[in-house]
């Protein structure tokens, strides 16, 4: 195969190495060390973030792209596919393949409207059978239920299976690691006596490997969300959309957080003509619509790519590269609420003693900048990123719904939704494509707003006193 690099994914790998580096430099400086083990011994942290990860794991396995080989002669040149796939696509395959006619219900074994055709030689007006789901059934009246609720039974069962044998290794490993008996540390971990919340992360744990299990097996046979209007599946759809949300959260805060940070500083630090001419800037920016620069925008990039088609060889590049132009237009039009909190807090910083001895002693002002102002600030810029990046989701769901978000082809929940919008007015009634991309755009968000509640506490000097005072109530401790 030949690996293939989108714009998108060269930014997704260059924020996995920045987070890296990140989780190395916490390890390092005993303050963020501390906030960040106060944020995270927080149940409601600990399970945000295990969803997300999985949602990460998601975007990131849908992220590695290549292109197949193709089937050739002895001696001829090796050729590559068109189209470029990823590791994702790989594992959906056989569900992306199995196709319906067009509507069907989540685990249904006919269609979702009754059409003519000839059964038995007989022209009859019903419900005809789908391709794939439920073909495995003669009697799908009478052989459905069973077979769902049997297949849920084995599909629990090795999903227990599968959370007894993972809880009962890190009991062990818990037990060697802190020379307690097993049943000490089980009875800790029961009562949630622990420094770690681990019982609220087995919880976790244990439900989403439950549904995850549940959707693999059943998908062997039936589609599990349903389909849509042209016969594929909308888990699919849904799985492939959720890349599209993380890569509208995460390169849209990259692009803020550089200029937010590098523009709220030098004017709360220089003032004089430079705060003058930033504030300028960003004022004009923000009097601007958001909606209207962005679909401006948007609609001059697709006239440029309409006249210039050589520029990228397939589809799927074209539409990678509007998704990349929407994040920049995204962060561009939004980085001006942070930058207002930057220069307002660089105001005060400035009139500080140890800043004002710095520029005393003939400290440069870059460096003072860099090692006085900015650390500063992180914790501003972090409580106010990570609270951004779930408006970030949702502003793609809403540029998508009126037609100026990303490509028509790419999967996002936004195209979902305004899709959906049709199939509301349907008869009877399409609701599963609207309930699957709100029930994971909701997911994502939540757990992004709870995580983000939680770094706010701990990052937060007001209200990192009263949480360490409580972290620190006399418990029984296991070994992490």
């Amino acid at each position: 195969m030949q690996p293939v690099f989108l714009l998108t994914d060269i930014f997704v790998y260059a924020i996995l190495v920045f987070v890296l580096w990140y989780i190395w430099h916490v390890r390092s400086d005993r303050n963020l060390r501390a906030n960040w083990r106060l944020a995270m011994k927080r149940p409601v942290a600990m399970v945000s973030s295990m969803v997300l990860g999985f949602f990460l794991l998601v975007a990131f396995t849908d992220s590695i792209h290549y292109r197949k080989v193709l089937p050739s002669e002895p001696g001829q040149a090796i050729q590559y596919s068109s189209e470029a796939n990823s590791v994702l696509d790989e594992i959906l395959q056989p569900l992306a393949t199995a196709r319906e006619r067009s509507y069907s219900e989540p685990l249904s074994a006919v269609a979702f409207r009754k059409e003519t055709f000839e059964r038995d030689g007989v022209s009859v007006r019903d419900y005809p059978r789908l391709r794939f789901g439920g073909k495995h059934l003669d009697q799908p009246e009478l052989q459905l239920s069973t077979d769902i609720s049997q297949r849920t039974i084995v599909a629990l069962g090795w999903g227990t299976c599968i959370v007894v044998g993972v809880l009962m290794l890190g009991l062990l490993l818990a037990s060697y690691r802190s020379q307690q008996s097993l049943a000490t540390v089980a009875s800790q971990f029961m009562h949630g006596k622990t420094e770690w919340p681990w019982r609220s992360m087995a919880i976790t744990f244990t439900l989403m490997t439950l549904a995850i299990c549940w959707v693999a097996f059943l998908s062997q046979v039936y589609h599990v969300f349903g389909t849509d209007r042209t016969g594929n599946s909308v888990l699919v759809f849904a799985m492939k959309s959720v890349r599209t949300a993380l890569v509208i959260g995460g390169l849209t805060t990259l692009v803020v957080l550089p200029l937010a940070l590098l523009l709220g500083v030098m004017a709360g630090y220089l003032r004089g003509w430079v705060d003058e001419a930033i504030q300028y800037v960003y004022t004009l920016l923000a009097s601007i619509p958001d909606v209207l620069l962005i679909a401006a925008s948007v609609l001059l990039l697709q006239v440029f790519i309409d006249k210039n088609q050589g520029i990228f060889e397939t589809s799927l590049e074209r539409a990678d590269a509007r998704l990349f132009f929407l994040c920049i237009i995204l962060g561009i039009t939004s980085f001006t609420g942070l930058c207002r909190l930057v220069r307002g807090e660089t105001l005060k910083l400035r009139e500080l003693e140890y800043i004002q001895s710095a520029r005393a002693f003939g400290v440069s002002t870059p460096r003072v900048l860099w090692r006085h102002i900015v650390p500063n600030l992180m914790h501003l810029v972090l409580i106010n990123t990570v609270m951004q990046f779930s408006s970030f989701v949702l502003a793609e769901a809403v540029l998508s719904y009126v037609g100026v978000g990303v490509d028509p082809k790419t999967a996002s929940f936004g195209v979902m939704i305004n899709t959906a919008r049709a199939e509301l007015a349907a008869t009877p009634l399409v609701w599963w494509s609207l309930t699957t991309a709100f029930g994971f755009m909701f997911l994502i968000v939540l757990s992004a707003n709870l995580l983000a509640d939680a770094i706010r506490d701990a990052f937060d000097p007001r209200t990192r006193l009263r949480n360490a005072s409580s972290a620190t109530a006399p418990t029984q401790e296991v070994a992490a």
